[in-house]
């Protein structure tokens, strides 16, 4: 069952409590164990919730649009108050059922969580929503990305119909070939796409390059601990030499611009021949 045909467009209908028949219906959606139900009373940005004990919330999966920490700009940060006047429209005042994957908390003690509530007997799912409206991009975190593969999905849709920030240069995927450019982007989440050229191979770490001259090429940085991981969901990194990936991650810069991956989600294959370049 697609999980669209589960879920209705953010609107102004009256918000109750998840009920029984949501759950079920939600979880073919998001396969995360049901946590506490909790009443909403503020929305603080596009991805955290107050909760009415005092609690925060943060949206599991997502990255909503915000300005970069040193950011000093005047005018208004594209689509930040967009994403956060949607999220209250969901569930300011509402009833909301909390879904944890392996932290309940992230390090500032805000509570993580894919997030569910019920719309005139119908189920929304929060992430899902605000990814399908163009007014969050999907995030993964360290060891937690179960329910990724829908909100993909989702993103997908939401950027071939330019929806949201999917219209705005700010967002745009970048391309891997343009190092300079990438490097202007330290410190920020982006989506970048490129060929790539080869594979290389470090005690601790694996490499993928997409230049010849790794010491300044954009590189994706994969953990060996992690690629377990990768491998087990049938990641074959050293078939990726001339095939065209996209990759989502922090921008940092190490021998030039870098996004280091963990899970298998973060790296999408769009071309499935591979040759020499």
């Amino acid at each position: 069952m697609r999980i669209r045909a589960l879920l209705i467009s953010v609107g102004l209908a009256p918000v109750v409590a998840l009920g029984a028949l949501a759950s079920e219906a939600l979880a073919g959606a998001c396969d995360l164990p049901a946590g506490e139900t909790v009443a909403v009373s503020s929305v603080i940005d596009g991805e955290t919730l107050e909760l009415d004990d005092g609690r925060a919330v943060r949206l599991l999966g997502v990255l909503a649009p915000s300005p970069p920490a040193d950011w000093d700009g005047v005018e208004p940060w594209p689509f930040a108050a967009q994403a956060q006047e949607a999220l209250a429209e969901l569930v300011q005042g509402a009833s909301v059922s909390l879904h944890f994957d392996a932290r309940q908390e992230d390090r500032y003690g805000r509570l993580l969580a894919q997030v569910f509530l019920t719309r005139d007997a119908e189920p929304v799912w929060v992430q899902e929503a605000l990814v399908a409206k163009g007014l969050a991009r999907v995030a993964a975190q360290p060891d937690m990305s179960a329910c990724l593969d829908p909100l993909l999905a989702a993103e997908a849709e939401a950027r071939e119909g330019r929806r949201g920030v999917w219209r705005s240069l700010t967002y745009q995927v970048r391309d891997a070939h343009d190092p300079k450019s990438l490097g202007y982007r330290r410190h920020t989440y982006q989506l970048v796409e490129g060929k790539v050229h080869g594979i290389g191979e470090g005690k601790t770490r694996v490499y993928v390059n997409f230049a010849e001259d790794w010491r300044e090429d954009f590189t994706v940085v994969i953990k060996r601990k992690r690629l377990p991981v990768l491998e087990a969901a049938g990641l074959d990194l050293m078939s990726l030499p001339g095939r065209r990936v996209r990759v989502r991650g922090w921008v940092e810069w190490w021998n030039g611009p870098m996004i280091e991956i963990s899970h298998p989600e973060e790296i999408e294959i769009l071309e499935t021949s591979s040759g020499a370049g």
